[in-house]
């Protein structure tokens, strides 16, 4: 078995668990505030729901991949290829536009979640229901998110749902430290370095899109003359892999193979690949330098505040 595959998973879903748990313990405190502890029940099931739903929804994409690769149908190949290539490009596009947003926007979230609760206790008949609803949202936007993800990049094997679990867990503990036990820890520099780690694995994704791409393009210019001319690269370089990615610019192939440690570890965390093509080196420097620009530029205005009472929704929790 090989972890190194879980680590990608357990990074993503680590810090989209510890998100949603903010927001948990921001609702567990306002109920215990406004005394309605009896509403707490409501959060439970809120929170299993959205795990049951976003667990739905990858089993769904398994079943759509394991279909297309069984699948005798001419097409069904390049279909998947397509297919992973796609579902790279929108996980790239909600973990870059969630790392970013969230980014500016947590110094807000503790008020506009207590606006939330105070709004669902006011409607006496279905508070429990408005509760529900706002956990669940919150579960599902994260589990969304990590699901796109997994899909993308890892469509078969136990290891990254095992790595998947492990970032539940660890949000979960994490979530109880800072709520239950009143731990002081410093979630601003946690998400600062989660988030750099995950500009990085997520450059890494633009990079396996891109081979997505590749791959469905060169197996339609096989199968049917009529695609042939889709392979702008394919017979113009000495390197016949690559059909639309431009010429090999990097090959470590040898000495430091992606497949082997610790090859295998700097493609979990950082992309790196031993075989890269021209194209694929100027997605990943875009990449990185247009979504990682951004980033820190919403980071630095970010303020620093010092941990309160944690007892109490925290505001250390929500400066990211």
């Amino acid at each position: 078995m090989n972890f190194t595959e879980a680590i990608p998973t357990f990074v993503i879903t680590l810090r989209e668990g510890v998100e949603a748990a903010l927001v948990v313990g921001i609702v567990l405190a306002c109920l215990k505030k406004a005394d309605q502890t009896n509403l707490n029940s409501w959060v439970g099931a809120g929170i299993a729901a959205g795990i049951a739903a976003s667990a739905f929804v990858g089993a769904l994409f398994n079943q759509l991949f394991h279909a297309l690769s069984t699948s005798n149908q001419p097409y069904a190949p390049a279909i998947k290829q397509l297919l992973e290539g796609s579902l790279g490009i929108i996980a790239i596009a909600m973990l870059s536009w969630m790392l970013i947003w969230m980014t500016q926007q947590a110094r807000f979230l503790k008020a506009e979640v207590e606006g939330a609760v105070t709004a669902a206790l006011k409607e006496n008949t279905n508070a429990g229901w408005g509760v529900f609803g706002l956990i669940f949202i919150a579960v599902l936007r994260e589990g969304f998110e990590t699901v796109i993800f997994v899909s993308a990049q890892f469509q078969q094997g136990l290891t990254p749902a095992l790595g998947a679990l492990a970032g539940l867990l660890g949000a979960a503990i994490i979530g109880s430290l800072i709520f239950k036990w009143g731990v002081k820890i410093d979630i601003r520099q946690f998400f600062k370095f989660m988030g750099i780690l995950l500009l990085l694995i997520v450059a890494g994704l633009a990079v396996s899109a891109l081979k997505h791409f590749d791959r469905a393009a060169a197996i339609l210019s096989q199968m049917d003359s009529k695609y042939a001319a889709i392979c702008v690269y394919f017979d113009r370089t000495a390197q016949l892999h690559s059909c639309i990615l431009g010429p090999l610019v990097w090959n470590a192939e040898a000495v430091l193979p992606d497949r082997q440690f610790p090859g295998v570890l700097l493609k979990a965390l950082f992309g790196y690949r031993d075989r890269l093509y021209f194209i694929q080196a100027i997605g990943y420097a875009i990449f990185s330098v247009t979504v990682g620009s951004l980033y820190f530029q919403k980071l630095g205005r970010g303020p620093t505040v010092s941990p309160k009472n944690t007892q109490s929704a925290p505001e250390s929790t929500l400066s990211q």
